[in-house]
């Protein structure tokens, strides 16, 4: 397919924004502009920005809305200004639209678009589980929303596809058979050059023999971050120590703990991760639910081993045991028998973490995301 193309993604996030699929949805965005093709980005604008810019060649128009659960669920604010701009960005046929989850209002008008322009449509799904909130009230009314609206969307007939291999197999729980995967990627060499020069074995005063485990992510229940602490705390082992980097509910939860082996270093930017991850002996990941977990690739970047559920992505990059561990549930003393067997290879550990950066560097690159989605528009 040619690359000077007219592409629309939707995102209901977008950075300043942080998380996934805004980092996902940007770093895309950016490599198909490089390619040639014109690039339109459709967000919600939760950070109260101009509702137009062109950064780095791509248009991006952000929507009035209204940012419930601190932006991270916005629901539309259809005034006259929102009115404008959809009719603005609809007065246009694109060879593709790009829209990315099912989970959200603003899924659906990008479809609308699509059908109204003509154009063709790519739902990207990012999970491979329900959304869980540990709250047994609240989950099966939001499981009850995440069919309603898919149903809604699989009513406009577009093709859909996982981030991840989990990711598209999880389609099927709502009888949607994904065409495909388009994955998640990263510039490794950028970002590993812009890591920080924080020096954290030292600001925890670690010894070189010492095993630094590190957790990045949302402080939340499905990330596993409480199962961890309590096997770094139980898995019998004095040179084992926890860096947590990362804000959520769960922040009074992980500031309450009193151990001497674990330690919070709050929410960091993307630079100290990078070097948190580089100062690191292994990343852990303990989560219930991951589409393509971007941290996971910003570990093998950094050429540190992970230790992981079997979410999304993890099959991908440790397609066996010489890249990385891949664990069968989140129970902590599952998660502390691998801790263990972490600190006591030190070196197999460390070939993990040199296998795994290859891998990435010869497969993830964002380049072969964007011919991916051109591919399926094409298809």
């Amino acid at each position: 397919m040619a690359s000077n193309l007219d592409i629309l993604l939707f995102s209901a996030l977008y950075p300043p924004h942080l998380g996934g699929i805004e980092r996902f949805t940007e770093c895309l965005a950016n490599e198909l502009a490089l390619m040639g093709c014109r690039v339109t980005v459709v967000t919600n604008n939760t950070e109260n920005l101009s509702s137009f810019e062109i950064v780095n060649g791509v248009s991006v128009y952000r929507l009035p809305c209204f940012p419930a659960l601190s932006g991270r669920m916005p629901f539309p604010k259809p005034n006259a200004e929102y009115r404008k701009l959809v009719k603005l960005i609809a007065s246009h046929r694109y060879d593709g639209v790009l829209v990315n989850t099912r989970f959200y209002l603003h899924s659906l008008l990008g479809l609308r678009i699509a059908k109204r322009t003509s154009s063709r449509a790519i739902v990207l799904d990012h999970g491979s589980a329900h959304i869980l909130f540990g709250n047994r009230l609240l989950d099966p009314i939001v499981a009850a929303y995440e069919h309603l609206i898919t149903g809604v969307i699989k009513g406009y007939k577009p093709h859909f596809y996982g981030i991840s291999a989990k990711s598209a197999e999880w389609l099927r729980h709502f009888d949607i058979n994904a065409s495909g995967v388009i994955g998640n990627s990263i510039d490794s060499l950028q970002y590993v050059g812009q890591a920080s020069n924080r020096a954290f074995r030292q600001e925890l005063s670690l010894r070189e023999s010492d095993c630094l485990v590190a957790f990045i992510g949302r402080l939340i229940s499905a990330k596993g971050i409480l199962e961890l602490i309590e096997a770094v705390e139980t898995c019998n082992r004095d040179n084992v120590f926890l860096a947590i980097a990362g804000d959520g509910p769960l922040k009074e939860r992980v500031l309450e703990t009193r151990s001497s082996k674990v330690a919070y270093l709050g929410r960091l930017n993307s630079s100290d991760v990078a070097k948190l991850l580089c100062d690191s002996n292994v990343l852990c990941l303990p989560s219930r639910s991951e589409g393509f977990c971007t941290t996971l690739l910003e570990a093998s970047a950094c050429a540190t081993a992970s230790i992981t559920t079997d979410v999304g992505g993890a099959r991908e990059l440790i397609p066996n045991s010489d890249y990385g561990i891949i664990i069968p549930d989140a129970n902590p003393v599952t998660i502390s028998d691998a801790i263990r067997f972490a600190a006591d290879h030190a070196e197999e550990l460390e070939l993990m973490g040199q296998n795994s950066c290859l891998r990435v560097r010869a497969d993830y690159s964002w380049r072969s995301t964007a011919v991916s989605l051109l591919d399926a528009f094409d298809a």
